[in-house]
């Protein structure tokens, strides 16, 4: 599961690295595009050129593109809007929603998570927990005095149109079916479930046949995505190692439970061969999306943080060298999904929140 809830348990629980990089502290440019008293764009953001805010309230993220670039299909739960856990919501690419409520195109019940358009531009696949229960899931945040995730054993992945329609239901089987995106190529889905007893990384056709089981290592392997010729699969995993990780991680599985303190990123070729750790960074490093070039991965990392904050971007290359830092944000910014054309880049932050707790949907114009 991919959970906004992120934002604030992260940056309570991480405990300072023995060798801290310092925060980039130099303020704003006044030539940056402004709003309120919050710069939208840092000076040492190069990579955009233009940015503009789409959201203006509660916890919205994983903002991802329909095949043909015209709309997007995020999560969100403003209590503006009615909602009292994340549920899905449609956007034409150009509309803000300062004064205006999207349409949710999920069924309005139970708790939503990880829509994707599929290659039609008709429908899209997400998980939701409603047919166990219509009332949203309890959402547990600490553990033993740590952070943690639910992944809940209700979830299973469907696909809806986009009046939100149910019109087919892909998984089925006991345990958290969930995290599903959509290959490039529109042959395949990538999504992460509980059926072999931990969580691993599966694919299957767009109808959810030929099931396949791409990884088999203890621990936390989700928020996966192909590459943008479909061959490669990026995603984050959790490797417990010693005795007593596994047996934390294990006993937390139990009960639901995961610990996303520390991850890293690995990537594997499409049907789950050539795996191989991406990242060695310490911390927390996920969200990873394929820049448009295949070549690089930006990716969310707290690695430079002294206290579990903030979260920046971050590019690095397949083999693992030239890592660059993209944004420049005091508090959070993740989930970043390029366009299918490569110009455009979606991204969740907490830029321009006055303050508050708030994450808002950014569609940022890149430029390499």
């Amino acid at each position: 599961m991919r959970i906004i809830l992120v934002i604030i348990g992260l940056s309570l629980v991480f405990s300072c690295k023995s060798e801290p990089k310092k925060e980039n502290t130099e303020s704003p440019a006044t030539e940056s595009l402004m709003a309120g008293s919050d710069t939208l764009i840092y000076p040492e953001e190069k990579h955009f050129k233009s940015i503009r805010q789409v959201t203006f309230g509660g916890d919205n993220a994983e903002a991802y593109w329909s095949f043909d670039d015209s709309m997007m299909v995020f999560q969100s739960n403003n209590k503006n809007w009615g909602m009292e856990c994340d549920q899905m919501f449609l956007m034409q690419v150009g509309d803000t929603f300062q004064d205006t409520i999207p349409p949710m195109i999920s069924t309005g019940m139970g708790r939503t998570t990880c829509a994707y358009f599929l290659p039609d531009n008709k429908h899209f696949v997400y998980g939701s927990t409603h047919l166990v229960d219509p009332k949203c899931p309890e959402v547990p945040l600490r553990k033993n005095g740590k952070y943690v995730w639910p992944v809940y054993d209700s979830f299973d992945i469907f696909v809806a149109d986009l009046e939100g329609n149910i019109t087919d239901q892909l998984t089925d089987t006991p345990g958290y079916d969930a995290e599903a995106t959509v290959s490039p190529k529109g042959d395949k889905i990538v999504f992460t479930s509980m059926r072999s007893g931990d969580l691993e990384l599966y694919t299957m056709n767009l109808d959810g046949t030929d099931v396949k089981q791409i990884t088999d290592e203890l621990g936390y392997d989700g928020g996966a995505f192909f590459s943008p010729d479909g061959t490669k699969i990026i995603f984050r995993a959790s490797r417990p190692k010693t005795e007593e990780a596994i047996a934390e991680y294990k006993g937390l599985l139990s009960q639901g439970l995961v610990q996303p303190t520390e991850m890293e990123l690995f990537i594997c070729n499409a049907d789950g061969s050539d795996l191989r750790q991406l990242t060695f960074l310490g911390n927390a490093n996920w969200s990873p999306f394929f820049h448009p070039s295949g070549e690089k991965i930006l990716f969310s990392s707290n690695f430079e943080a002294e206290k579990g904050f903030p979260f920046n971007l971050y590019l690095i290359d397949i083999d693992g060298k030239n890592l660059q830092r993209v944004t420049h944000g005091k508090t959070f910014d993740a989930f970043p999904v390029f366009s299918n054309d490569g110009k455009y880049l979606a991204f969740s932050s907490n830029r321009n929140n006055g303050g508050t707790r708030d994450t808002n949907l950014f569609i940022a114009e890149w430029q390499d």
